[in-house]
């Protein structure tokens, strides 16, 4: 009843908007879930006790909203990049834990950029087999199509497909190898009970105020531990010039080129396995066959991953002014 005219009045939820019947934070986890390898029909049994049976997750919605993500997904595939100043660029895979058939696990493929602004994006998200140089420079090429130049920077992992395509498509782009990966592969050739000691001379190279400090820091690094365990050390020295590229640039940036993963396998698992673009669907295994196949192809797992439901909140590179400078100081 209207207090004010006695009148019987329409009732208007504060919470939803007219019409909805899923609130938003209903909506932004039904794509996780469905990452996470919960199939169409798995939906209403598994949220009927927090939602009710009226809560509109039937299978059929279920199924108009994978069609939905992957519209998102195509029309961000095919949107026009020229015009588009990407600074640096942080490129990583995403390996699921579900399986598709006879196509086996889905290797997603993730480049983040950050615009001339300070701004990161979500560049490109594809599907692939591996980390191969093949669907690495497949990915690159598309870009470059659409119009994107080359990056000043490309930071990733030690995936020798990657680079390879890099020096294919896109020549003049300075390489940035993530430290995060280098310091876990190094200590895996090492035994335990130097790992303490190992750690710490990596990050003097790490934290080296200068190229000259960081260069000393690794001929240093060699000479502790290069007679005893010298394919720990070679994982450093050989990959030397591409470890110390962020020094050439102003030091407000390295904490963020020096590393893929607060950009790629942290936010997009994106989360694709969750982008992230780890862009980001879980370590576990499926249950059953049924459950394993999940989304079922590679089109239908991306989907959820490139929608707005799923976009990460990128850390702008510090300080938040426009990162052009890092073009013009190279």
């Amino acid at each position: 009843m209207d207090p004010a005219t006695g009148q019987r009045a329409q009732f208007h939820s504060q919470i939803l908007p007219r019409w909805a019947r899923r609130s938003p934070k209903v909506a932004a986890v039904l794509p996780l879930l469905y990452l996470h390898g919960l199939s169409s029909s798995d939906f209403v049994p598994a949220l009927e006790e927090l939602f009710g049976s009226a809560a509109g997750l039937s299978a059929s919605v279920i199924t108009r909203l994978c069609e939905q993500w992957q519209a998102e997904r195509k029309a961000f595939a095919q949107r026009d990049l020229q015009g588009v100043d990407y600074v640096d660029c942080w490129a990583d895979a995403v390996h699921f834990s579900i399986r598709l058939g006879e196509q086996g696990r889905l290797c997603c493929l993730v480049i983040v950029g950050v615009r001339a602004d300070g701004r990161k994006e979500l560049v490109a998200v594809a599907d692939g087999t591996r980390e191969s140089t093949d669907d690495w420079a497949e990915l690159l090429r598309d870009l470059r199509r659409r119009g994107m130049g080359a990056p000043v920077v490309m930071v990733g992992d030690g995936a020798l497909g990657l680079w390879r395509a890099l020096r294919e498509v896109f020549p003049a782009t300075r390489e940035q190898k993530c430290w995060v990966h280098k310091v876990r592969n190094v200590l895996g050739a090492l035994p335990k009970s130097v790992h303490a000691g190992a750690r710490r001379a990596l990050n003097e190279i790490i934290m080296a105020e200068d190229r000259s400090h960081a260069e000393r820091a690794i001929d240093a690094f060699a000479a502790d531990y290069g007679v005893k365990w010298p394919k720990a050390v070679a994982k450093v020295t050989d990959d030397r010039d591409a470890l110390l590229t962020y020094l050439d640039y102003p030091a407000e940036h390295w904490l963020h080129l020096r590393t893929t993963d607060e950009s790629c396998k942290g936010r997009v698992a994106l989360s694709a396995r969750c982008v992230a673009v780890r862009l980001g669907a879980g370590r576990g295994r499926p249950r059953s066959e049924e459950q394993g196949r999940g989304a079922g192809s590679p089109a239908a797992q991306l989907g959820p991953v490139v929608g707005r439901n799923v976009a990460p909140q990128w850390r702008r590179p510090r300080p938040c002014v426009s990162v052009r400078v890092v073009a013009a100081w190279a």
